[in-house]
């Protein structure tokens, strides 16, 4: 096997890693999105939302990733040699 000589690919506990984070920011975001309808500091209803649904889609396919992995482990370590 021959390897390019290009850049890596990141490992794919980095690449989960950044996704972790990118929720984060997400909820972070729709949290004061919320806290800004709450108040009435100009932020209105259609941003909140979207940011709500933004912060949501974003766990929501975290956690499948998460839960595909974890299947994919389970079954590698299920498997006899």
């Amino acid at each position: 096997l021959v390897r390019s000589k290009g850049p890596l690919a990141a490992p794919f506990s980095d690449l989960l890693t950044d996704a972790v984070g990118q929720v984060s920011t997400l909820q972070d975001q729709a949290h004061a999105a919320v806290q800004g309808l709450m108040s009435g500091s100009g932020v209105d209803v259609h941003q909140a939302m979207i940011a709500t649904e933004k912060a949501n889609m974003a766990f929501e396919l975290t956690l499948a990733v998460r839960n595909k992995a974890v299947q994919a482990y389970q079954q590698v370590m299920g498997m006899q040699f």
